[in-house]
């Protein structure tokens, strides 16, 4: 196995395999659930998906952009992006309340449990939504 990071699937390659990994929980939990590495690298379970009112995981992944001015709404963007910040940092877990925006223009509010994940040397978020 390679470390190059030269080549610009390796980060795709990664979220294939994890999420592979996980398949038996993304399928089968009660919870929305999804995985980001960055921006261009996430992947959720359907639950999720239509959760947000996209027709599809491949859909919702699809989605190019800034991720918190996309999914978040306004007033959970810091809070997000805080969690987020101290998973990576101090690999610490949060329970927080996030309020999405949905595909068609509505609000949703959830809680999110978002744990530090490490594969192959990357740390991912891993995100569960209720």
């Amino acid at each position: 196995m390679s470390h190059d990071h030269a080549h610009g699937h390796s980060h795709q390659d990664l979220l294939g395999e994890l999420a592979a990994q996980l398949q038996p929980v993304l399928e089968s939990s009660e919870q929305a659930i999804y995985m980001y590495l960055d921006d261009d690298h996430k992947v959720c379970n359907e639950k999720f998906a239509s959760l947000l009112g996209y027709g599809s995981a491949e859909e919702w992944a699809k989605m190019k952009g800034f991720f918190p001015d996309l999914f978040v709404d306004v007033r959970s963007q810091d809070t997000l992006i805080g969690a987020f910040q101290k998973a990576m940092e101090n690999m610490a877990a949060s329970t927080i309340k996030v309020q999405w925006k949905k595909k068609s223009g509505g609000i949703l509010e959830t809680t999110v449990i978002l744990v530090p994940i490490s594969y192959k040397d990357h740390l991912f978020a891993l995100h569960f939504v209720a």
